[in-house]
């Protein structure tokens, strides 16, 4: 089937043509977990799979949105710490990165880890990202190795900042007291309408009927609920996280299988933005917490201009460590981003830095910035206390 002209960019025309197929494979209607895996992730059209800059500090850069690796190297420089004690603690010298970014945080942690690595692997599906990587960790390129999929056992640290909350998701909305799943139509009557309404006269019109998209939700009756109650019965709209659950556990299986192998066992430290499940499904987070970024601005339409910006969704942190425990491993600690990393040494250095270093240093730990939204979550095989929790862990709330 032939659809409309959607954009004038062949690639994200193939993304759409791609989506519409897989609707109508589906039956008419899909998922938005798996419509999410599509804008993200397709080969060479997702988002995270094309070759549009994603990460820089301001708009002008051509960027959708920065990551604290590009705020400011003292995040990387006191991460490093943490994943030093790791790497002594299970007698490792690997560290493993998922979804590496720009690799700005690659090249801390190997300029300040030293010979203490042996071997960094990144785990990343996008090939432009990868280029990039190559380019920004050339003078690490004997150490650094890339994969796209976790080998079946696994020894070390892994490090992951900004992953789970790019993991697709499934939507689930209360209407009327009924759970329903919220998924993705192709309606192209309704385009068709939008577009034979324009007159050629109204150029602003004109180009908003260019860039219509014939993707509309459409919500199914469903036994899917959240992982708990959410009282009232206000019409509620959340996530719930299978994709990112099922991650843990698969990390856990590949931990297990190499401590099983060669006697030394794993680590891993999560950075992201979320809650725990109270916070997460609290009656007032009515309208969950979808979100999209493009040009460092924030949207919650992720069916408009598919494939070119960022789609996210907060961290249900209950959800990873109940997943985490379920499968084997130890939950070590969870605290937010301040906290761990002012226990892992950020301050210090920066009473002599330059000012600006420490203003975008101050970004990382400030409240309203990234300081609380931010959790750090560590997951282990065996049980030891990382020094990133030494003071405000927060297990307790998970």
């Amino acid at each position: 089937m032939t659809i409309p002209q959607l954009s004038n960019d062949p690639g994200q025309q193939a993304l759409y043509t791609l989506i519409q197929r897989s609707i109508a494979n589906a039956g008419g209607w899909l998922g938005f977990d798996r419509f999410m895996a599509l804008a993200l992730y397709a080969p060479g059209m997702g988002y995270y799979a094309n070759s549009l800059r994603k990460f820089g500090l301001t708009p002008e850069s051509g960027s959708d949105f920065a990551t604290a690796p590009e705020m400011s190297k003292h995040f990387g420089r006191t991460l490093a710490h943490q994943v030093a004690e790791a790497l002594q603690v299970t007698g490792t010298d690997e560290v493993w990165e998922f979804g590496a970014g720009s690799g700005a945080l690659a090249l801390q942690l190997l300029d300040n880890l030293g010979d203490r690595v042996k071997r960094y692997t990144i785990v990343d599906l996008s090939g432009s990202l990868r280029a990039r990587q190559q380019d920004t960790l050339k003078a690490h390129a004997h150490k650094v190795q890339w994969v796209d999929a976790l080998p079946e056992q696994l020894s070390g640290v892994v490090v992951g900042n900004e992953v789970l909350d790019a993991m697709p998701v499934q939507l689930l909305v209360r209407k009327s007291g009924v759970w329903h799943e919220r998924g993705v139509v192709w309606n192209a009557d309704a385009l068709s309408q939008r577009q034979a309404g324009v007159s050629p006269s109204d150029s602003e019109a004109s180009a908003n009927a260019a860039s219509a998209s014939p993707l509309q939700w459409e919500d199914r009756v469903t036994d899917l609920r959240p992982p708990m109650e959410v009282p009232g019965e206000h019409d509620y709209l959340t996530e719930i996280h299978s994709q990112a659950e099922a991650f843990v556990a698969t990390l856990a299986d590949r931990f297990k299988a190499g401590e099983a192998a060669t006697g030394k066992g794993g680590a891993a430290f999560l950075i992201d933005y979320g809650f725990p499940e109270g916070e997460y499904f609290h009656p007032q987070r009515s309208m969950g917490t979808l979100m999209c970024h493009q040009f460092h601005k924030s949207d919650t339409d992720p069916l408009v201009d598919v494939g070119r910006k960022d789609i996210t969704a907060h961290v249900n942190f209950t959800g990873v460590a109940l997943a985490a425990q379920d499968a084997g491993l130890n939950v070590l600690g969870y605290t937010s981003q301040a906290h761990f990393l002012i226990n892992c040494g950020l301050l210090p250095p920066l009473v002599d830095a330059p000012l600006d270093e420490k203003s975008m240093a101050q970004k990382l730990i400030t409240e309203h910035e990234m300081g609380e939204l931010f959790k750090v979550v560590a997951l282990g095989t065996t049980e030891w206390e990382p020094m990133g929790f030494a003071q405000g862990d927060r297990t307790y709330a998970l």
